[in-house]
């Protein structure tokens, strides 16, 4: 569900008309919806009823300090993958303390400032780093809370470069070598080992990935608790959000319309599966959803430079890029192309929509049809709030858009659009170039 709905001809985020954003504020720019953040984390905690359940979410989706201080102030933790994203959640308010640092590359000034800040636990990804947490807490004298990512060799079905728990991802510790792990993770002095970690992968649409996943680990979790004591399984995160029919998809008669057997996965089919593996454990279960908290809370508003007619092909070429919104050009990600403003009389077209970045793959989707715009209006792009912002770049020097944050009929400004001085304020030419 989410709080995205035409009201009349208009396209409104929750009581905002989008039009209004964009007079004000100019495009290329991102809208989050509030209510829809919020509606997301609830549902999930409801769907984890009879668990005792922390979410952390997965900040690498969308890391703007404004949606961070709302989930902080939802009482989410957050997955840690930077020392950057350590520095975002204390600049937001965030508290570190119910946070976890994964990621297979920490280096020890990213694992110092994690310690001094009171991290919950760190998600460890090899031996190596086992041995580098240790030595930069003894060097602190403290201890370091562990928890060792496990790879369960399960088959998430999502794209190939967002998958991550199989055999041959880069990411953790093959099921069969995790207690060797565990055991030299324990002659380590300065170590605390406090629980178990996965994460399957992303954009994860069907629940049975999951099932096998703790169906797996779970006994090895079992096994940890007898012998070491662990306090928690963090399951990870990587349930799916709605990309195709994504407007429809906020009615509750649209969920209602599909077949049983057909329906997206939801927090309420995700928790009635996996919590009555979960409960036997007597563990606090971790959950680090990203997209799925914040992806369909956004849209990235565009507006309509030409329509360029070609030889048997339309190119509707708008102001956003592929430095706006990486994902079509990077995953082949489809995004459903709306106007912001409808109007039932005009004839359908069916176009490329690109953007004006001077590379062949800057295109948002290809013989989309959709209603017929025109120059100067507006389009948005639905499912945007996730990895959009995040994986944003200047390429072709292009400043980032600008985002706004919508709650009820209240809309504001949580991050201006870079100016072209604000680009460049870190460059310097060389004396010696004169």
């Amino acid at each position: 569900m989410h709080h995205f709905h035409y009201s009349g001809s208009a396209l409104h985020c929750e009581s905002v008309d989008l039009a209004a954003v964009a007079g004000l504020y100019g495009s290329p720019t991102y809208v989050y919806s509030a209510a829809t953040m919020e509606d997301n984390f609830r549902r999930l905690q409801r769907g984890l009823t009879g668990l005792d359940a922390r979410l952390c979410y997965a900040m690498k989706a969308n890391s703007s300090l404004a949606v961070l201080r709302h989930f902080s102030n939802l009482g989410a933790g957050f997955d840690l993958v930077s020392g950057g994203e350590i520095r975002r959640v204390l600049a937001a308010g965030g508290n570190v303390r119910a946070s976890v640092f994964a990621g297979v590359g920490k280096t020890e000034a990213e694992i110092e400032l994690a310690l001094r800040n009171g991290i919950f636990s760190f998600h460890v990804e090899s031996e190596p780093e086992l041995a580098r947490i240790n030595h930069v807490a003894g060097k602190l004298g403290v201890k370091a809370p562990v928890a060792i990512r496990v790879n369960p060799d399960v088959d998430a079905h999502t794209h190939a470069k967002i998958t991550t728990g199989k055999s041959d991802n880069k990411f953790g510790i093959p099921l069969r070598h995790a207690a060797a792990a565990y055991e030299a993770a324990a002659r380590l002095p300065h170590l605390e080992i406090k629980g178990v970690q996965m994460h399957i992968g992303s954009q994860l649409t069907s629940v049975a990935p999951f099932v096998e996943a703790v169906t797996k680990v779970g006994p090895f979790a079992a096994e940890l608790k007898t012998r070491y004591g662990i306090t928690y399984f963090s399951i990870g995160g990587g349930m799916g959000i709605i990309y195709r029919d994504a407007l429809a998809s906020g009615a509750s008669s649209w969920w209602e319309s599909q077949p049983a057997d057909q329906r997206p996965l939801t927090p309420e089919s995700y928790g009635a599966a996996l919590v009555p593996l979960l409960q036997t454990l007597g563990l606090t279960i971790l959950l680090e959803h990203g997209r799925f908290m914040v992806g369909n809370a956004g849209v990235l508003l565009s507006r309509v430079e030409h329509l360029k007619r070609g030889a048997g092909k339309n190119f509707l070429i708008v102001d956003a890029a592929m430095n706006d919104l990486v994902r079509p050009a990077m995953y082949d990600s489809f995004h459903e192309i709306v106007p912001i403003h409808r109007d039932s009389t005009r004839p359908a077209l069916v176009a490329d929509v690109v953007g004006p970045v001077c590379e062949s793959g800057d295109c948002f989707a290809k013989d989309r049809s959709m209603q017929e715009v025109r120059e100067g209006e507006l389009i948005g792009f639905l499912s945007a709030g996730a990895y959009g912002y995040t994986m944003a770049s200047r390429y072709n020097t292009r400043g980032m858009a600008a985002e706004v944050l919508v709650k009820g009929s209240a809309f504001e400004l949580i991050h201006a659009r870079e100016t072209f001085e604000q680009m460049i304020a870190g460059e310097k030419i060389p004396a010696f170039l004169g």
